[in-house]
């Protein structure tokens, strides 16, 4: 086979890799359809944040469980053989002594020792122990109250985005229909042109509102990517998903309540307030724990074996006490340590009074922000119905050759610009009741 013929069989071949591929049909993204309380039940299981505070609840068990082993009974037990020498004289016995015992020279021969024992050592009273566990416990308390904040956090987080998303589908719909109602008035100007009552400047400011309107789709679309790309990350799923929003941007009738309700609602619910107030509790049971080290601990010592300088001749021998411990003097450590950890006690009371007030200003500002928000869909949706009335107006007097197009173009800018306002309008009405349920600390029952 010549040079030619090879060069045209691999060209051959080359051609039909690319029908292949050609013919191959393309890879579509896998589609995830999304209700808003299914987005918000997939970002509780997969945030990164809310795992990693679970974590923390498990560490704070682990050292509440520390903390009570050190009141419980702590068992050991070991072997011992050794072979070894004594220096007797170390012991008190002279040398001219040892000619009395039949011991010529005062280190002894080598002789070997057996010892196998069990030791105990259990804390009878510490109060410092003691406040140190229910300290640990407490520490419980906080990171549940913690990883609470970080859950609805979430779910708030993901409700302001979900609902942005549905802006973003709401705005290219307004384009999308901003652009047919262009294409129509476009095609109006050009039959009135055509028969003579209209002028190529009316088409041509028609063919510029087309062009304007096209514009604002592809930045809508743009908008609308984006936003899903955030909800995405928020969910902590694939970004090769294609996600499909089920629910739609929409009034909802909230009943409206006073700001006092609201409020008494957020002080009983609200996790914040619930694990600063465990904070607090922390602090102070840390403090009481290093205070009570001034105060004297009583443990019982023992240990139980068996030795001897054969293991066969091994007996069994025992020791049993209690030591009472008396703290007297530590160069001024303890008194320091105590001085810190008062200073947080009142470090956690100031922040408290700080949540506390972010409490009040969160929920006020939600009440303030739904009951604006409602009041500007009402205007904006009657702001929309009188946009279209203009416009049906205006473009019956350009039909009927009683103006020029001026009026049709000004009229779809003002449609175009109620749409606008309808859907910020809603967005904020939407955004509100989720910020209101954050607020008092209801987010849950909203989804």
């Amino acid at each position: 086979m010549n040079r030619r013929t090879v060069g045209i069989a691999t060209l051959a071949a080359f051609w039909m890799i690319c029908l292949s591929a050609a013919a191959e049909p393309p890879r579509l993204s896998p589609e995830l359809r999304l209700s808003l309380h299914d987005a918000i039940q997939a970002a509780v299981d997969n945030n990164v944040n809310v795992r990693l505070l679970k974590e923390r609840i498990a560490a704070a068990q682990s050292a509440a469980d520390t903390s009570r082993g050190a009141l419980l009974p702590n068992l050991a037990g070991y072997m011992n053989g050794r072979n070894q020498t004594v220096n007797l004289a170390a012991f008190g016995l002279p040398a001219d002594r040892l000619g009395g015992l039949g011991l010529t020279r005062s280190v002894t021969d080598p002789f070997d020792v057996y010892d196998a024992r069990a030791t105990l050592v259990q804390n009878v009273f510490s109060l410092s122990l003691i406040q140190r566990w229910r300290a640990a416990k407490t520490g419980i308390d906080v990171a549940h109250f913690e990883a609470e904040v970080a859950k609805r956090d979430v779910m708030t987080t993901v409700g302001l985005l979900y609902v942005e998303a549905l802006r973003g589908d709401e705005a290219v719909k307004a384009r999308r229909a901003d652009i047919d109602l262009s294409q129509q008035l476009l095609k109006l100007a050009q039959d009135r042109k055509a028969a003579g009552v209209a002028t190529g400047l009316d088409v041509t400011r028609e063919e510029v509102q087309l062009e304007n309107n096209r514009q604002r789709l592809l930045m809508a679309q743009n908008e609308q990517e984006s936003a899903r790309l955030n909800l995405i990350r928020a969910l902590g799923i694939s970004f090769d998903v294609r996600l499909v929003l089920t629910d739609e941007l929409k009034f909802v009738d909230v009943t409206s309540q006073s700001a006092d309700v609201a409020l008494s609602v957020a002080h009983e619910n609200r996790a914040e307030l619930k694990a600063q107030a465990q904070r607090e509790k922390l602090a102070s049971l840390n403090l009481s724990s290093i205070t009570s080290e001034r105060l004297p601990s009583l443990a019982l010592n023992g240990d139980y074996g068996w030795i001897g300088l054969k293991p066969d001749e091994a007996l069994a021998t025992r020791s049993v006490g209690l030591m009472l411990s008396v703290p007297i003097f530590d160069g001024g450590q303890r008194e320091g340590r105590i001085s810190e950890t008062r200073s947080r006690v009142r470090q956690e009371s100031i922040r408290m009074k700080d949540v506390s007030d972010q409490v009040t200003l969160e929920v006020r500002n939600a009440l303030l922000t739904l009951e604006s928000s409602t009041q500007q869909v009402t205007v904006a949706q009657k702001g929309l119905d009188l946009s279209l009335k203009e416009l049906q107006f205006a473009r019956d007097r350009f039909a009927a050759g009683l103006a020029t197009n001026i009026e049709v173009t000004n009229a779809q800018t003002s449609v175009a610009r109620a749409r606008d306002n309808l859907i910020e309008a809603l967005f904020r009405l939407n955004a509100s009741r989720i910020n209101l349920a954050r607020a008092k600390g209801e987010i849950e029952t909203l989804f």
